[in-house]
């Protein structure tokens, strides 16, 4: 039987071979993937103390997540452009859960302002809220022929 610490070394060394980890979160998820073992092996329940954890103390403040290049997910620490994926995929959680969570209105965006405002004026230099007027228009011009057909 594989002892504690290389079964830690494995779960951690596998995550690690799929997601790029800065040295300070690799030394914390060892830490953390100790922990959890080591309750399990005692019989403890490690799902209450974490998410205890996770609730009592942000990560980062609500006013310093939200800046102009990127937004920093209050849970974890870990900054991007945009946050509905990372929720998703690294803590299986909703955006709206997460906005409840940490009591964040609903006008706030969840991605970086220069972010969102690059994706704005691509979509105007492309032309695509008038592509989507002309479509609009099409369909329901569509619909009233069908209707007056019937």
């Amino acid at each position: 039987m594989a002892t504690l610490l290389e079964m830690v070394t494995e779960i951690v060394a596998a995550h690690a071979s799929t997601t790029s980890l800065s040295k300070e979160e690799l030394v914390a998820e060892l830490a953390d993937v100790y922990k959890a073992l080591s309750a399990l092996e005692k019989g403890e329940d490690i799902v209450t103390g974490g998410a205890d954890e996770a609730v009592a103390a942000p990560a980062i403040s609500r006013k310093k997540a939200f800046g102009k290049d990127k937004i920093v997910c209050m849970l974890c620490g870990k900054e991007m452009k945009t946050l509905a994926r990372h929720l998703k995929t690294s803590h299986d959680m909703k955006p709206g859960e997460y906005r409840k969570q940490f009591d964040i209105p609903r006008d706030q965006p969840l991605a970086a302002r220069n972010y969102s405002e690059s994706r704005r004026q691509m979509a105007i230099d492309r032309g695509l809220g008038e592509n989507l007027a002309k479509a609009r228009a099409a369909k329901g011009k569509g619909k009233a022929k069908a209707k007056k057909q019937a």
